[in-house]
C-alpha cells in the first residue's frame, strides 16, 4: 500500500461566495477525497470584491490588500480542513490555490486571480503552487477552462459519451467522447446573473433551488435579447466572465417594466438555454451529463435542462462518486499535484494554446 500522498485543493469561482477546500490522496495518482470545508466570504471582502472587477480608484493598492486578506481567508479554510481531518500541516505535501478571478481577458494577452501565495506558504507552512491560468495564455490559450484535464481522467468512459456540465458562476462543459480528443468551453453564465439578481431584489445570497424563478414567467422578447450577445456566437475554445455578463449589460436590455420575478426566470432560461445550445451545437451524441457547481442544486434549472435535453440521461457527479461542490477544488488539487510531478495540465484542443504546458509557480513552504 502507498504512503498517502496529501494535497490540498482551494477554489474561489466567479460566484464570490467562499472558498471551497479539499483533502485528497494522490498516492494512487487519483484522487482520493478525504475531508472538505467551506468558509464564506465576510459581507465586505465579497463586496469589495465585486467592487474591483471594474476599474476605480486606487485600485493596484486595494488589489494588493485584496490580495493579502483572501491569503488569510484561504488559511483560515485550511486550518478548518485540517481540523476536521484531524491532520497536522506537517503531513501535507502541498496547495493548490487557484485565486480569485476578478479580471479575464485572454484576448488581451491577461488574466488576473488575486492571491498571495508566499504569504499563503508563510501562514501555513505549506508549499503553494498557484497561478494556474497565466502560462496557458501566454502560450496563445484562453487560460480556461482547466477542469476538461481533470474531467477526462476522472469521468471519462471508453464507452459513453458524456458531458461533464460545471455550472459554477459562468457554465462550462467538457465533452468527453470515446476516442476523440477532450474539448470544452465555457458557454455563458451560470449562477452568476441568477445570483446578483437575487441579492438586488430579495437580500439573499441566491435564489433557493430556483424557487423564486419559478414564481415568474419567462419574457420571450428579453430571453432573445439576452441570447443575442455576441459571446454566444462564438465558436470554441471560448471562454467568458463578468466582463461580458453582469447586471450593467443586463439593464441594457431591460425596459424597466418588467416584474423581478419575471426577470429571474428569464434568466434561468438563459442559462438553460446557452447550456442546451452549446451541447446540442458542439456535443452531438451526447448519452448523459455530469452536473457539478452550485448549479447542481438548483431544481428549477435542471428540470429545464431536461425539458430541453429530454433524450439525455442528466445526473450529479456523485452518481460517479464526487459530490458537485467539489470537483472544482479536487481538480486544483490534482492540477496542483501534476505541476510537482513535472506533468502537464491544460489541454491546448480545450484553451487553444499552442500546446501542453507545465501550469503554476511553485513557493515551496
Amino acid at each position: 500500500m502507498n504512503a498517502p500522498d496529501l494535497i490540498i485543493g482551494l477554489m474561489t469561482g466567479t460566484s464570490l461566495d467562499g472558498v471551497d477546500a479539499v483533502l485528497v490522496d494522490m498516492a494512487s495518482g487519483m484522487p482520493e477525497l478525504r475531508q472538505t470545508a467551506y468558509l464564506p466570504y465576510p459581507a465586505e471582502l465579497r463586496a469589495e470584491l465585486l467592487a474591483l472587477h471594474v476599474s476605480g480608484a486606487d485600485e493596484l493598492h486595494r488589489a494588493a490588500l485584496l490580495s493579502r486578506q483572501l491569503a488569510q481567508r484561504y488559511a483560515d479554510a485550511i486550518d478548518l480542513l485540517l481540523e476536521k481531518a484531524a491532520t497536522a500541516a506537517g503531513k501535507i505535501r502541498a496547495i493548490g490555490c487557484h485565486g480569485q478571478t476578478i479580471r479575464h481577458e485572454p484576448q488581451q494577452g491577461y488574466t488576473i486571480q488575486l492571491n498571495n501565495p508566499a504569504l499563503l506558504a508563510e501562514l501555513c507552512g505549506i508549499t503553494v503552487v498557484a497561478d494556474f491560468r497565466s502560462r496557458d495564455i501566454a502560450a496563445g490559450g484562453e487560460g480556461a477552462p482547466l477542469v476538461p484535464a481533470f474531467h477526462a481522467a476522472r469521468f471519462g468512459d471508453p464507452h459513453l459519451r458524456r458531458v461533464i456540465l460545471n455550472i459554477g458562476g459562468i457554465a462550462n462543459v467538457t465533452d468527453l467522447q470515446p476516442g476523440k480528443p477532450v474539448r470544452g468551453f465555457d458557454c455563458g453564465p451560470g449562477n452568476m446573473l441568477l445570483d446578483a439578481w437575487t441579492q438586488r431584489h430579495l437580500g439573499q445570497a441566491y435564489d433557493s433551488q430556483g424557487a423564486w424563478a419559478t414564481t415568474g414567467k419567462i419574457l420571450p422578447e428579453l430571453l432573445d435579447r439576452l441570447l443575442e450577445h455576441p459571446f454566444f456566437r462564438l465558436s470554441p475554445p471560448k471562454s467568458c466572465g463578468r466582463e461580458q455578463f453582469n447586471l450593467e449589460w443586463l439593464a441594457s436590455l431591460l425596459d424597466q417594466n418588467e416584474s423581478p420575478a419575471d426577470v429571474q426566470a428569464t434568466l434561468l432560461a438563459m442559462t438553460a438555454t446557452s447550456i442546451q445550445r452549446a451541447i446540442l451545437d458542439c456535443c452531438s451524441g451526447t448519452e448523459e451529463i455530469l452536473v457539478c457547481g452550485g448549479g447542481a442544486h438548483n431544481t428549477a434549472l435542471l428540470g429545464m435542462l431536461a425539458d430541453l435535453l429530454p433524450h439525455i440521461r442528466i445526473h450529479s457527479t456523485s452518481a460517479l462518486g464526487l459530490p458537485p461542490d467539489w470537483v472544482e477544488a479536487v481538480a486544483f488539487a490534482w492540477l496542483a499535484w501534476r505541476t510537482l510531478q513535472g506533468q502537464t495540465g491544460n489541454l491546448p484542443e480545450v484553451t487553444g494554446a499552442r500546446g501542453a504546458r507545465l501550469l503554476g509557480a511553485i513557493y515551496p513552504a
